[in-house]
């Protein structure tokens, strides 16, 4: 069973939607299902569904990326 959501830092949500708006790429660290991971992606949107955020990227494969915002370490521009 997932863990309940717990809702971000406003100043964090408002930085990934101003790097959805600018088209700002980022370097990624978050929890996966196997422990931390980094990736650069491109951020897409930020959506509230079923109770959570979510932030959907591209990766620079062409992969779609979608992380719960609070599995989300941090991020910061590349």
């Amino acid at each position: 069973m997932a863990e309940p959501y717990r809702p971000v830092a406003c100043a964090f949500h408002e930085g990934l939607e101003f790097a959805v708006l600018r088209r700002q790429r980022l370097r990624l660290h978050y929890l996966g299902d196997t422990g931390e991971v980094e990736v650069v992606a491109l951020p897409i949107d930020v959506a509230t569904r079923s109770g959570a955020e979510w932030l959907t990227c591209r990766l620079d494969d062409g992969q779609t990326l979608v992380l719960r915002l609070d599995r989300i370490k941090n991020g910061h521009p590349v």
